[in-house]
């Protein structure tokens, strides 16, 4: 609450000064996230779902293989949805097609790599991404905001010794912002798909992709309201 020798709108014997505080700071990510969908298709439900859940349990298992690197693991969506033929009298279903959607995040670059390409090998799944990000968690927003608060009572005091006078009291101080931005994905959300055929004829291990982490751009903006000393003008 403001009290009655500070106004919200200033007196001659207390101005009141408002500014902003501004912080953007350029930093690595710490983590990395990539999507994956796995499929099957086939004529029979039970053959396609069989083959589903086996791909699903040989993708899970080549993720978790790499231990620690991997900071989270969940599932998605899952569909196993028949497809229609129109031809002749009625409907028929001409094969099944079924879909899990994975989603994995990593905190090893060096790892990302390797396990990008090797399930990109896999018979039947698609990766997307990888997408840079900093954990909610991150002390880099906390820096950020800190910086701007810095920023805006350093503009004050500027501003004030402008006019020959000092800063009095803070009337105010309110968050504005917090951004962090996204980079956009390193395969430019393109898909890398293998078919099977080739998988077939691929017989040594695929060389690990050398994925360049994108630097992560983290916004904080305040305002705050402070009254002064009354100026000699």
């Amino acid at each position: 609450m403001t009290s009655p020798q500070n106004p919200p709108h200033g007196t001659p014997d207390a101005p009141l000064l408002t500014v902003r505080g501004e912080a953007e700071l350029e930093v690595d990510p710490e983590i990395a996230r990539i999507g994956i969908t796995v499929t099957a298709r086939g004529r029979d439900r039970r053959t396609t779902l069989d083959d589903l859940t086996r791909r699903n349990t040989t993708v899970l298992d080549l993720i978790k293989s790499y231990g620690d690197a991997i900071e989270n693991l969940s599932t998605g969506a899952i569909s196993l949805t028949p497809e229609l033929t129109h031809r002749g009298r009625g409907e028929r279903i001409r094969t099944h097609h079924g879909t899990i959607h994975l989603t994995a995040e990593l905190n090893d670059f060096t790892a990302l790599g390797e396990l990008t390409t090797r399930l990109a090998d896999l018979d039947l799944t698609r990766i997307d991404g990888p997408t840079w990000e900093l954990r909610p968690t991150s002390p880099v927003h906390r820096k950020a905001r800190q910086q701007a608060v810095r920023e805006a009572v350093q503009r004050a005091k500027e501003y004030a010794e402008a006019l020959d006078t000092t800063v009095a009291t803070l009337l105010e101080l309110a968050d504005t912002g917090t951004t962090g931005a996204r980079p956009r994905s390193a395969f430019d959300r393109h898909a890398v798909r293998f078919s099977m055929a080739a998988a077939e004829t691929e017989t040594a291990a695929p060389e690990p992709l050398d994925l360049e982490p994108q630097r992560i751009h983290v916004r904080a903006e305040v305002s705050a309201r402070f009254t002064m000393n009354p100026p000699t003008l």
